[in-house]
């Protein structure tokens, strides 16, 4: 009798346990919301002036305290909130963090066959600046939190979601200012943020990419010296001039490669996973007799690994001059540089400088960059295994692979705190970058069905990482 009334007791608990853990949401109704509210967050226009992130907080705030999950907001300036939400868990083990940026660039609407803000459906496509920058990670974050409040899921670790403000140009009112003042209403474990993707290429996925670390941003100015004069009597020292030869020839540079762990165990595991003379060309670059034809590949064919094996330099605003028939005096030119994990940056301007070797034009180099070194996140953590474990399911047949990110992000003020954190993104076709449908591009999009399934990608992590055990 005793065993009997013990089973039963098992059996009561079980059906007590069991649905808790076996909740799974109804992705059908699920996709219908997520669409909604990524339509409606492309829609408002987060670029800048008048209104900057505040509506996008606004509508966030609405939706998560409609179903009863607490908000703060902070705000170094009004219109330029930044919105955390948390989830309780029972404290075992320490939070996760869930941050996307709710600001996007600015757009020329004149060169966009779909308006920038409109949030169009075609072919399969939803078009609108943030598509893939950063309006996917807002609203899967978001979706992730209003399921696991809505199926009570049960939680070894707080949920946080951090909607920040600034992430393109001005972290300082953003996620530096949430790490530096606020540090107890975000401090988590792990971080997933944006910096990663999934690829397919003719309708295959072959890989998903985890942001581990990432290049530093610097911006450098060229600045050219000349005589000023009259545009119909040509002088040896034209501004104009020397910056054009300063610019050619710095963009023509190949600095020299720099590999790091993060980009050495990338290209060894897309080796593995691409055809022969793909694999034989990654696993070839560091053969010296290899090496030469297979950097000009890279440069002229895939431009994010030649950019990923070095610090890289593009030439991106020039100025000079007012009028036509007038000599400038002076002319500018401004170069985004990436810095690679441990360059040394004065003997990189050093190097710099003997390249251009133009008369007249000065290097004015910043002390320092506008975000920070940061260590690495692991590859060996129990987040990255849970990162791999989610791609196995919802991306079957391809292959987690740890990247450094020619962009920035706002990671590394988490990752100078010691907290491993993670760039993910939707699965892109990689034919799209080559076509200009890629994030800044004048044509930014993503597949509707991808939507959907990073949002099912997000659910599982956090789930995994958080889910009580």
């Amino acid at each position: 009798m005793l065993f009997w009334a013990e089973m039963r007791a098992l059996l009561l608990l079980c059906a007590v346990i069991v649905p808790a853990f076996a909740a799974e949401p109804d992705w059908n109704k699920v996709n219908e919301e997520t669409l909604r509210h990524y339509r409606a967050l492309i829609q408002i226009d987060t670029s800048g002036a008048p209104n900057f992130e505040a509506p996008a907080v606004e509508y966030l705030k609405k939706v998560l305290e409609a179903d009863g999950i607490p908000v703060q907001v902070f705000a170094k300036d009004p219109k330029r909130p930044n919105l955390v939400a948390r989830i309780k868990g029972n404290g075992t083990k320490k939070p996760v963090l869930i941050m996307a940026h709710t600001d996007v660039v600015g757009v020329q609407p004149e060169k966009w066959s779909h308006p920038p803000f409109s949030a169009d459906i075609a072919d399969g496509f939803v078009y609108g600046r943030g598509t893939v920058d950063d309006k996917d990670n807002v609203t899967a974050a978001l979706m992730t939190m209003l399921l696991l409040k809505r199926l009570n899921v049960p939680l070894d670790r707080d949920v946080i979601f951090l909607a920040e403000a600034g992430e393109e140009g001005l972290p300082s009112i953003g996620a530096q200012f949430m790490v530096d003042e606020h540090w107890d209403a975000i401090e988590a474990e792990y971080c997933i943020a944006e910096g990663g993707s999934a690829y397919s290429k003719g309708g295959k996925i072959s890989r998903v990419l985890i942001g581990t670390t990432e290049k530093l941003p610097y911006s450098i100015k060229l600045v050219a010296h000349g005589t000023s004069g009259h545009g119909s009597r040509p002088l040896p020292d034209n501004s104009i001039a020397h910056l054009a030869n300063a610019v050619s020839r710095v963009a023509a540079w190949q600095p020299p490669m720099r590999l790091n762990d993060t980009t050495r165990t990338y290209f060894e595991r897309l080796a593995t996973i691409l055809t022969p003379a793909e694999a034989a060309r990654y696993n070839g670059i560091l053969d010296p007799a290899k090496a030469g034809p297979i950097q000009q590949y890279f440069r002229e064919k895939e431009p994010m690994h030649w950019s990923m094996l070095r610090t890289s330099i593009s030439p991106t605003i020039i100025k000079g001059g007012f009028r036509t028939n007038v000599i400038p005096s002076e002319a500018e030119a401004t170069l985004d540089v990436r810095v690679a994990p441990g360059e040394d940056i004065p003997a990189f301007v050093a190097e710099m400088k003997k390249v251009i070797n133009e008369p007249g034009v000065e290097l004015v180099v910043p002390e320092r960059s506008h975000r920070i070194l940061a260590p690495p996140s692991s590859i060996t953590s129990e987040m990255f295994r849970t990162l791999e474990a989610a791609q196995k399911k919802i991306y079957p047949g391809a292959v987690t692979i740890p990247t450094m990110a020619t962009g920035a992000s706002d990671k590394v003020f988490f990752q100078a705190k010691g907290v491993n954190s993670y760039g993910i993104g939707p699965l892109v076709d990689e034919e799209d970058a080559q076509l200009g449908f890629a994030a800044h591009s004048d044509q930014e999009r993503v597949r509707e069905k991808e939507i959907y399934r990073f949002t099912q990608y997000n659910w599982e992590v956090i789930r995994s990482i958080a889910g009580k055990n």
